[in-house]
């Protein structure tokens, strides 16, 4: 008889949590259908969904559909909302790695510096002016991934003088401290940016303002690509979660499994920030609450995570951009007054624990 509660026990716990799954991905979906309509101009969910089904499929009657409305949902408004969706989605499916890996609910992208460093390459770009033909669109990606990747690899080189299995405290500690140094850094760049400079301060604030079609499709394969490598590698992040020396006793290759997993997290995050800004908060909040509803099986947790991150990320991008209209709020400062009283509560509770994940 016990072992028949237990399995019907685990049974129900297993019905629940795929019941949660198909609940966030409806949220999602009607987040997303509800972030497109939304405007100066309201578009119902109803219209909305005849309008993609016609553009996207060839699908049903538009003729009693304004083109005007047409041509806002979709030219202007679902660009948007997908670049916002994508850019959330990767900001905080990097912040799930990074608080696996090191063991700690308060380690983000942002935290550990690479949104400094991503945003560091990116306001060099835009402030000297330079262009690569060859890169065209993908020049300020490849800007912020690899600034990034060099702010990462000063964090981890480092660390490493201090600690050669890399100990999440000190991880986080030299990020906290590389980051002081290459926003200073961004600072001294923002006071020679002459004619550039009110645009480098509206985008170090964050915005999806002017989001073209091109943003979205350069956004999608690297999510795709970042999701599809993180999720390879889920079990070695699981066992990682139980400390470095149990994952080598259960042979997993510690410094490769984290410096891998790092760079994918680095990636998702610079090509996110150089199209958008600063934002923060979003991969700290998604996916600590993805492991509170369901488990911390980095199976779930990092799709998840994404879907969490992007729907709130397209959800404080129309808030930005309605709550004030015709003015428009930097999307940074949306995601920032609902995650600093978070992220203060997360690490008052972090520090009642002992600072454990």
């Amino acid at each position: 008889m016990p072992v028949n509660k237990s399995s019907s026990s685990c049974g129900q716990a297993g019905k629940r949590q795929s019941a949660a799954v198909i609940i966030l991905a409806a949220l999602c979906l009607f987040i997303f259908i509800l972030c497109i309509g939304t405007g100066s101009v309201f578009i119902s969910p109803g219209d909305a969904l005849r309008i993609l089904a016609w553009k996207l499929f060839g699908a049903g009657d538009v003729s009693d559909i304004s083109a005007s409305a047409i041509s806002i949902l979709w030219d202007i408004r679902m660009p948007r909302v997908a670049a916002a969706f994508l850019s959330g989605g990767a900001l905080s499916l990097s912040g799930a790695v990074m608080q696996t890996i090191l063991q700690n609910p308060l380690a983000s992208s942002y935290t550990l510096g690479v949104s400094s460093g991503a945003s560091l390459g990116a306001a060099l770009v835009i402030v000297s002016g330079i262009s690569v033909p060859v890169l065209g669109h993908l020049l300020l990606p490849a800007a912020g991934f690899a600034f990034g990747l060099l702010t990462i690899a000063a964090v981890i080189a480092i660390s490493s003088r201090i600690s050669n299995s890399l100990q999440s405290h000190t991880v986080i500690l030299m990020g906290m401290a590389v980051s002081l140094f290459v926003n200073a850094m961004q600072t001294l760049v923002s006071s020679f940016a002459g004619e550039h400079a009110q645009q480098l301060v509206l985008w170090q604030m964050g915005s999806f303002s002017g989001m073209r079609w091109y943003h979205a499709a350069i956004l999608l394969p690297v999510c795709a690509l970042g999701l599809l490598v993180l999720c390879t590698h889920a079990r070695e992040l699981d066992i990682l979660s139980f400390g470095d020396e149990n994952a080598l006793s259960l042979g997993v290759s510690v410094r490769r499994t984290k410096l891998l997993t790092l760079a994918a997290a680095t990636l998702l995050t610079g090509a996110a920030v150089c199209f958008t800004g600063t934002i923060g908060f979003v991969d700290l909040i998604a996916p600590h609450a993805v492991r509170r509803i369901f488990g911390s099986s980095s199976r779930r947790v990092l799709p998840l995570s994404f879907l969490a991150g992007g729907a709130f990320m397209a959800l404080c991008d129309m808030i930005s951009r309605t709550i004030l209209s015709p003015r428009e709020l930097p999307v940074g400062a949306v995601t920032a007054l609902v995650g600093t009283p978070f992220f203060i509560g997360l690490y008052v509770k972090s520090g009642k624990k002992g600072g454990g994940y």
